[in-house]
């Protein structure tokens, strides 16, 4: 039975949301600030977590902050704000998806079931299929079953979303993948995401690389058309 980290300063929509998710067969933590989310999902780490963005004590985009220091749990986003500069920023902090307040708990929860499988996914290949094996691209090392990737032997931590698009992106090097290609690669066929959405995966996908090695520039861009791993 997955677990749901549920945090937002708004009890209603705590518990409101709270029976939506339990009514699915879901355990749910409930916080009513990142302060307290941070110590208690550090304690008691969920499969998922749902973040409202403005919070006392700790806003949502500091917890992902702080979380994405050294966890890849997936983090869906609340907010009533109607700023595209927070969705972009939170999808460039790590966030796996976003809905904007008010939404339908009903849509919430789709989210979360199709986030859960995509994440299960690494673990579910491994069962049906024991030929499953890492993917090797040259100095790029993927590993599915334990959801890791490495690059010249250094890790690098990727959310579920991210992973899914660079193994897409790597599965066939050479090949331009376009942006539907990817988010049907990486999203659930419920969920609807936009151009800017896959880009901002892609810029935080080179960030990442970039960090262990200044010279990775195998992600590249085909204007207009989408984009590829680079042929060794």
């Amino acid at each position: 039975m997955p677990t749901i980290a549920l945090v937002d300063d708004d009890r209603n929509i705590l518990t409101s949301v709270s029976i939506a998710l339990e009514n699915e067969g879901y355990r749910v933590q409930t916080y009513t600030d990142g302060a307290s989310a941070l110590e208690g999902i550090s304690k008691t780490p969920p499969d998922l977590a749902i973040f409202d963005i403005k919070m006392p004590r700790m806003d949502g985009m500091e917890l992902l902050r702080r979380l994405r220091q050294k966890s890849d749990l997936p983090v869906i986003f609340l907010t009533s704000k109607d700023e595209e500069i927070d969705e972009l920023f939170g999808l460039k902090m790590g966030a796996d998806d976003f809905i904007k307040k008010p939404f339908s708990q009903r849509l919430l929860v789709e989210r979360v079931k199709a986030i859960l499988r995509r994440s299960a996914g690494k673990d579910s290949t491994s069962s049906k299929d024991n030929s499953a094996q890492a993917l090797v691209r040259g100095l790029l090392v993927m590993d599915p079953e334990r959801h890791a990737s490495t690059w010249k032997g250094l890790a690098v931590t990727l959310t579920v979303t991210e992973f899914l698009i660079l193994q897409a992106l790597a599965t066939r090097p050479g090949v331009v993948k376009s942006r539907d290609a990817l988010m049907d690669a990486a999203y659930d066929d419920q969920v609807y995401v936009d151009d800017r959405t896959i880009d901002s995966h892609i810029k935080r996908l080179r960030k990442k690389f970039k960090a262990v090695d200044d010279d990775f520039e195998m992600i590249e861009t085909l204007y207009g058309v989408g984009y590829r791993f680079r042929e060794a």
